[in-house]
């Protein structure tokens, strides 16, 4: 019992600034009452510093450390005594604890009590914030009520009546008043309201007289108008017993005035083209009058077709009008049975879309064709040009048509086909892009990611036919509305008839010299044989077309590459060269534009060992001979034999590489490449490079 009674005396202790204070015993409940003290920390509070309850934590943590250090070294050196210091440690490191407990609670104290004076402050600011907005509120409408009554506007200040002055002046005595209104303003309007009431009257009899006179006019009109149709069937009789003197002078009147009239329903674009390349076939006929006397250019054939019906109700106005009760009935029976079907079935996302699309890619029903033909084997090139309405551009379709049958060439296929025959007819115009640039928001509004996709229904936009049409598209500036220009498709047409003309030669001449060379022989015209020396042993083995990636991948053609100097939109061919043991493999890029633009040639010999141009020199000096010095080998214009020409050299070539190695005469038996041609030196400079240049006629070869 005495043990109890003494824990229940046990003293409490208070955590201050300094540490801890021990109280006095508890008294009994009547010194409790007279003393009546009472503690709390949310008063302290306000007494307290936070920067020293800040220093008093930090020393408190230091002490705590230090404690439980001297604790830890206690415990690990043992002993008799230690277990004495270590519970007087403890006990004080259980007051530090519960100083900083004391510290806590003190934390949370500020921290609710910073709460709560934000909010009391946030609520002020809240309320002073409502009648700001009251009051605007208020302001608001009182200049809205004041602005109408500002704006109020009587229905006479919509009549535009006569200035002051004229109205004095013309106005008779017993209207205009000038006595009374001359000085009182509403009086004065009164009067000139009577005035212009007085005046319109007048103008509504002159009107009914007016119009007497109109239809007595439109029945004159309509008498002429019967008479002129009368004609009409007169005429047609005598242009139909005229058809066959415009065939014999080939002047086809008729069939001009049917197109002309078609021409009327053309968009603009469309009319641009067709007129601008009808003025060029006329001008080609004025030139050449010798044999031409009438007509127009028969090389050149401008046409239009499509559905003309179609084109007349698409540019026909929309009109309003009023049905029959009938027709109203059978109206709401159709809706009856939409709804129902409509409810049946929605369309999905997906439809809609595929309509938006369509409606986006939508053509014109009317398209221009031109017919280019070519003198030489009457082989015609077709170009149907079309205009899409909601992107505002042009595109064209080709198709080429021979009178005979040429032998078609396996590595010829994309020579004339319609995706590559006029690509980059103009330099870096592939056209694979809309060349209109508002066009890119218009298809990400229906989820078209690329034009491409559309090119073998639609056409190419090329850009020569964007111009050819009237139709420029600045880049850095997009326009919402492109006017097509005449004065623009006049400056491009002559030039693009041109280089429609050449490429369709060029091409042709391809076909046929790819026919050839698949079969090994390299076809040289005679205005070419002084070119080369007189007999070549090296002959062409293979020819074949290889794709951009297999070109890539070749290790000689590196240089090609990065050089820039070959492009997606180029073809590549390959080709193998023999004599011998000696096998020359060469890599061939052809430039659409060609022969404006030279193929560019890479070789690697495999002779004793594999060999290119990187590294060694002679056969830098070859590739030298075909792509530097390409002028030579042009022929006659315009230069179509240049790359059986090139090819011819590279055997050449071959042959004297092959011919001027010096023989090993530790290897018995007769040379391999005997010596057949005449060098006056077999190599020169410290390059050793060799003679690659033929002389005619002296038929010997020299360094360049």
């Amino acid at each position: 019992m005495s043990t109890e009674s003494a824990k229940k005396r046990k003293t409490k202790v208070i955590r201050s600034d300094g540490g801890p204070v021990e109280k006095e015993p508890r008294k009994g409940r009547g010194e409790g009452d007279q003393e009546n003290k009472s503690y709390s920390e949310e008063a302290e509070v306000d007494t307290r510093d936070p920067a020293k309850d800040y220093d008093l934590y930090k020393k408190t943590c230091e002490d705590l450390q230090r404690l439980m250090a001297e604790i830890h070294e206690l415990k690990s050196k043992g002993g008799k005594d230690a277990a004495v210091e270590i519970d007087e440690r403890r006990i004080q490191s259980c007051i530090h604890f519960m100083t900083l407990k004391k510290l806590n609670r003190l934390a949370h104290i500020r921290l609710k009590k910073g709460r709560d004076q934000t909010h009391e402050a946030k609520q002020k600011v809240d309320a002073l914030h409502l009648q700001l907005q009251n009051l605007l509120y208020e302001v608001m409408h009182l200049q809205k009520e004041i602005t109408k009554c500002l704006e109020f506007k009587s229905k006479h200040e919509e009549i535009d009546l006569v200035n002051v002055d004229e109205f004095y002046k013309d106005a008779p005595v017993d209207i205009s008043k000038p006595n009374f209104t001359l000085n009182d303003p509403h009086q004065q309007t009164l009067s000139r309201l009577d005035w212009e009431l007085e005046q319109r009257k007048r103008l509504a009899e002159k009107y009914k007289e007016s119009q007497a006179n109109k239809e007595k006019i439109m029945k004159d009109i309509e008498i002429k108008k019967e008479y002129l149709s009368s004609l009409q069937p007169r005429l047609n009789a005598i242009m139909q017993a005229s058809l066959p003197v415009q065939e014999y002078l080939a002047m086809p009147f008729d069939q001009a005035h049917k197109q002309y009239e078609i021409a009327r329903h053309l968009p603009p674009p469309l009319y641009v083209l067709y007129v601008q390349a009808n003025s060029y076939g006329q001008a080609c006929a004025q030139m050449n009058k010798a044999s031409q006397p009438y007509g127009r250019d028969k090389n050149l054939t401008v046409a239009i077709d499509g559905d003309v019906e179609e084109a007349k109700a698409l540019a026909r106005p929309p009109e309003d009008s009023q049905d029959d009760e009938s027709d109203s009935d059978a109206e709401e029976e159709q809706t009856t049975t939409r709804s129902v079907f409509q409810k049946r079935r929605r369309p999905t996302l997906g439809l809609q879309l595929d309509d938006k699309r369509r409606e986006m890619l939508k053509r014109h029903p009317l398209s221009v064709t031109l017919d280019l033909k070519y003198k030489v084997d009457g082989s015609v090139l077709h170009l149907y040009c079309y205009y899409l309405m909601n992107l505002n551009i042009m595109t064209v379709k080709t198709k080429v048509t021979t009178t005979t049958e040429m032998s078609v060439a396996i590595s010829a296929g994309d020579l004339l086909s319609p995706a590559s025959l006029l690509s980059c007819l103009y330099p870096g115009d592939h056209g694979k892009k809309t060349p209109n640039p508002a066009n890119q928001y218009q298809f990400d509004k229906v989820g078209i990611l690329t034009f491409g996709d559309y090119i073998g229904e639609l056409g190419h936009p090329y850009v020569w036919i964007q111009k050819l049409g009237g139709l420029h598209f600045p880049k850095d500036q997009p326009q919402k509305s492109v006017i097509a220009d005449n004065s623009l498709s006049a400056s491009h047409m002559e030039t693009t008839i041109k280089l429609l003309r050449v490429r369709l030669q060029s091409r042709l001449a391809l076909q046929k010299q790819f026919a050839s060379l698949e079969h090994s022989i390299v076809p040289i015209s005679s205005e070419c044989q002084h070119l080369f020396a007189v007999k070549i042993i090296s002959r062409l083995i293979k020819w074949c077309a290889i794709s951009y990636e297999e070109y890539v991948a070749l290790p000689f053609t590196q240089h090609v590459i990065e050089a820039d100097m070959a492009q997606e939109t180029d073809l590549f061919f390959s080709a193998l060269i023999e004599r011998g043991t000696a096998k020359l493999h060469v890599a061939i890029v052809l430039n659409p534009g060609y022969s404006t633009i030279p193929p560019i040639f890479s070789i690697c010999l495999n002779w004793k060992g594999e060999k290119s141009s990187r590294n060694d020199d002679n056969l830098k000096a070859i590739e030298a001979e075909v792509n530097v010095y390409f002028k030579e080998l042009l022929g006659p214009k315009p230069g179509h034999q240049l790359l059986t020409n090139q090819v011819q050299r590279l055997c050449m070539c071959l042959d004297v590489y092959l011919e001027t190695e010096t023989h090993d005469n530790s290897v018995e038996g007769p040379k391999e490449f005997p010596r057949e041609k005449m060098f006056l030196r077999l190599v020169r400079g410290p390059n050793r490079i060799k003679p690659f240049k033929y002389n005619h006629p002296q038929g010997f070869f020299t360094h360049r």
